[in-house]
């Protein structure tokens, strides 16, 4: 019988969200999955399942009972004629790429953290870049389903097409992701190269073209962008970049002045063109495994919002995952919490009014209203998930904005 636990908080990796459910599981098993769930059922309670709690929001969160997936992360069958992996839906990226570098296989795109898993990523609609790659739920080729009643469903393009398509980006709402299924590609090494670029030389020009991975980063008040190329090589692992000081004093300095810049924000401005000048004003090139280029170590602690917009005049999308990279997020340094919540709520306004759609794993205030107006077959998704889950089981205060 699955043991619960009391008195546990959870807490996201930013530690901007958090919860403290009544009964905290770690299931090692499916049986014990489905016990949980029973009762859930018996006691009338709500259920959410959490992975790597890498998600700045808190869709995650529950006063009910929580299910964390990480005792259930084994790797069940590689096909290596499929080029095909079936895992566990709580094995961390980060440990499956090893695994998978054994048979000489890799994921063909991945966000910039590992630490997450399988049945997480998917579910948020985790991305990366590049205008000929889909988000990462776009790589799933099957997974099987534990819905609210204790059935097992078995969804792909051929059984359960229309659950399928909807549990490839679950948001947690449809039932317990118990395994996934991804296509892969042979391992593959890429190069990065950086260089200094403005904005507008980066948003008339046709970079998108130039490299398969494309993406940049704005440094705000100012017009200074770090343009990033990463693209298929076969040179040996190596790095120009000085990694003590670039990633290690440069960002804690960027931390203490962002810390200062809180008591006085004009300095934000200066903070961001000193910063550009210090670490991304030469070109830099590294190459490696590509898991070790997609991915990298984040930092800061934050509060954020992502959100795709179309570009316009012309057709890709400015955002990672298919296309460029917006970066908009205000920071905590020292732990300080910002007043960020006018700023995000004008920041909303001008995403809406250009077309834009948030992620979904990070903070944002839009409700049903607003989904059903940027997806044409939200209304289909809600259907699929009130026949799996009619008595709102897996709802929470985050899920109950988006679908009431």
């Amino acid at each position: 019988q699955v043991h619960g636990y009391k008195g546990v908080k959870f807490q996201n990796w930013a530690r901007t969200y958090g919860c403290c459910p009544e009964m905290y599981f770690q299931p090692t098993s499916v049986e014990e999955v489905r016990e949980v769930l029973a009762l859930a059922r018996q006691q009338n309670k709500r259920v959410k399942v959490v992975g790597g709690g890498h998600s700045p929001s808190d869709i995650a969160c529950t006063d009910g009972f929580m299910i964390h997936m990480g005792k259930m992360n084994r790797v069940l069958q590689v096909d290596t004629e499929k080029k095909q992996v079936t895992v566990e839906a709580g094995i961390l990226l980060a440990d499956l790429h090893p695994q998978l570098g054994k048979h000489s296989l890799a994921l063909s795109n991945l966000g910039a953290v590992s630490d997450v898993t399988a049945g997480g990523v998917i579910g948020s609609g985790t991305h990366n870049t590049g205008i000929k790659h889909g988000i990462l739920a776009t790589q799933v080729v099957a997974l099987t389903l534990l819905t609210a009643d204790g059935t097992i469903l078995e969804c792909s393009e051929s059984s359960n097409a229309d659950v399928f398509q909807a549990a490839r980006v679950h948001l947690g709402c449809l039932g317990v992701v118990l395994t996934v299924t991804l296509q892969c590609v042979p391992q593959f090494h890429l190069q990065e190269i950086s260089f200094p670029s403005t904005l507008e030389e980066v948003l008339v020009s046709c970079h998108l073209k130039k490299s398969e991975y494309f993406r940049f980063l704005w440094f705000p008040h100012s017009e200074n962008v770090s343009v990033i190329y990463q693209d298929h090589t076969n040179k040996p692992p190596s790095s120009s970049a000085n990694w003590f000081w670039d990633y290690a004093i440069g960002f804690y300095l960027l931390e203490f002045l962002l810390w200062i810049s809180s008591f006085l924000p004009g300095l934000v401005g200066w903070i961001n063109r000193f910063f550009f000048w210090l670490l991304f004003t030469r070109k830099k090139e590294s190459s490696d495994l590509s898991h070790k280029i997609f991915t990298y170590e984040c930092r800061f602690k934050q509060h954020v919002q992502d959100w795709a917009i179309p570009r316009f005049p012309v057709s890709p999308i400015i955002s990672r995952g298919m296309g460029p990279h917006l970066l908009l997020l205000p920071t905590r340094p020292y732990g300080k919490d910002v007043p960020r919540l006018d700023y995000w709520l004008t920041y909303e306004t001008i995403m809406k009014k250009v077309g834009g759609r948030p992620h979904w794993a990070k903070a944002h205030n839009c409700t049903r209203k607003d989904f059903e107006k940027m997806y044409p077959a939200f209304s289909k998704f809600c259907a699929i998930r009130e026949k799996l889950d009619p008595t709102g089981m897996f709802l929470n205060a985050y899920l109950e904005k988006v679908f009431y």
